[in-house]
């Protein structure tokens, strides 16, 4: 049991994040949220950027289609 655990500290220790996938998932949000669900367990650090890049995405989407519905109607 503790080699597993062991084994899992050295990854996540060695394993180190890139920013630049949560850029790919702002721009591509259904990619980046495929690959936070892929990379969960794998790669943890690259999954988080992901994800957070996908939702900020389809956050930003969503008011931005919410304000070009709502905006041309109050004028």
């Amino acid at each position: 049991m503790e080699s597993t655990i062991e084994q899992r500290v050295s990854v996540e220790e060695t394993q180190k994040g890139s920013n630049w996938w949560g850029v790919l998932g702002f721009f591509i949000p259904l990619v980046g949220l495929i690959l936070f669900l892929v990379w969960k367990t794998t790669n943890p650090k690259s999954s988080k950027a992901a994800g957070i890049g996908a939702l900020v995405g389809m956050i930003l989407n969503l008011l931005l289609v919410i304000a070009t519905a709502v905006l041309p109607a109050m004028m």
